[in-house]
């Protein structure tokens, strides 16, 4: 079969990857074209139409300056596809882009598959129609969104999440601990890689956390995109000698972690994977966050209560977000143990994701030919 697929960001073109290579395991006779990345041209042996690193617009600002090349996108993805005739088109994430795309493609008579679900559950919820309308089948990545999903007319699956793959086929380095001199428990610090939240947020960890430097080692992860200099502004002015700055190691300092302290993100999820009880921090600008107030109705805003159903972890949000607030519940997390993560993990299911995905993909479109 011949499969058009779109991912327009690198965490979109990571998915993109490994779904080319289970999809290749399902059908020997696969072809592809597609835009995306590295990942994706490394699966498929073959370029990218366009590549990710050409559609990287991100904010109401950056899109509005650059709505001409966007439009130019729109149809030049149009004109290909009509070209290439696939048999389904794949949508991955990138939502602002791809569900306009997928509203195009299924009124041209083309089978219309979403993988990654926009957050229309968070915000922006009238984007569940155009969904329900114009994608035939919605692979979701977090199980809660199925449940989400039963209210409206939205043929919509769960076969696992990407993450429990990642965490699963990591191997820890054994000498670690070795090679940074580590001779006691780690308490990580997470602060993500948006500029402004680290220097928002890490300050307050840095505070909390340096009241347990005696009987642990404090390890701040370091994002690739994040320049040194930016953490050593907060750290050079003597108070925070013994903490230990880690680039590249992301998974190895969660796999060797006793307590972390982390933004809400994404790496909630990988901190509960690898069974390290966690404080979930975040804070913003005032006027994002008054903005986020209006538009996001969640009860939660980590992916760890979202799954659970409840508050598992802790979530200190703006002015909650204090070092006091922080060490408090960090020293609460110290007779807790991976067992605080069983229903979540038990939600998320078993890795193996790519391949469940990529034989549901085909199953479908046969049964639609």
């Amino acid at each position: 079969m011949k499969y058009y697929i779109i991912a327009g960001e690198p965490s979109g073109d990571k998915h993109g990857g490994k779904l080319i290579n289970a999809l290749k395991h399902q059908d020997i006779n696969a072809q592809f074209r597609f835009w995306g990345g590295d990942d994706m041209a490394n699966a498929s042996n073959q370029s990218p139409f366009v590549h990710v690193k050409e559609m990287a617009f991100m904010g109401f600002i950056e899109v509005v300056k650059n709505i001409v090349t966007i439009l130019q996108f729109f149809s030049k993805a149009k004109k290909d596809i009509l070209i290439y005739q696939p048999d389904v088109v794949i949508f991955i994430d990138y939502p602002g882009f791809n569900l306009r795309m997928a509203k195009w493609s299924k009124r041209q008579g083309f089978k219309t598959i979403y993988y990654v679900s926009p957050t229309v559950w968070a915000w922006h919820k009238s984007r569940v129609y155009d969904i329900e309308k114009y994608v035939e089948l919605l692979i979701c990545i977090l199980p809660f969104e199925i449940d989400f999903y039963k209210d409206y007319k939205v043929n919509a699956i769960y076969c696992g999440n990407p993450i429990v793959d990642e965490v699963a086929h990591f191997i820890k380095d054994p000498l670690f601990l070795q090679k940074h001199a580590i001779d006691r428990p780690i308490l990580a610090l997470l602060p993500c890689s948006r500029l402004q939240e680290i220097n928002l947020i890490l300050p307050a960890m840095l505070n909390a956390a340096q009241s347990f430097a005696d009987n642990y080692q404090i390890v701040i992860a370091k994002a690739d995109n994040i320049d040194e200099a930016i953490y050593n502004q907060h750290l050079n002015d003597g108070k925070y000698a013994s903490y230990i700055l880690i680039a590249h190691n992301y998974y190895n300092i969660l796999a060797h972690a006793r307590l972390a302290a982390v933004t809400s993100g994404t790496a909630t999820l990988e901190t509960a994977i690898f069974g390290v009880p966690q404080v979930v921090c975040y804070k913003t600008s005032l006027l994002s966050y008054a903005i986020a107030k209006r538009l996001v109705t969640l009860q939660f805003i980590s992916l760890v209560n979202l799954i659970a159903g409840k508050e598992l972890v802790r979530e200190l949000i703006q002015e909650d977000c204090t070092p006091k607030n922080i060490f408090h519940h960090l020293l609460l997390l110290t007779t807790k143990d991976k067992s605080m993560y069983d229903d979540v993990l038990s939600k998320l299911g078993e890795d193996g994701s790519a391949e469940k995905i990529a034989t549901a993909i085909v199953q479908f479109v046969q049964a639609q030919t």
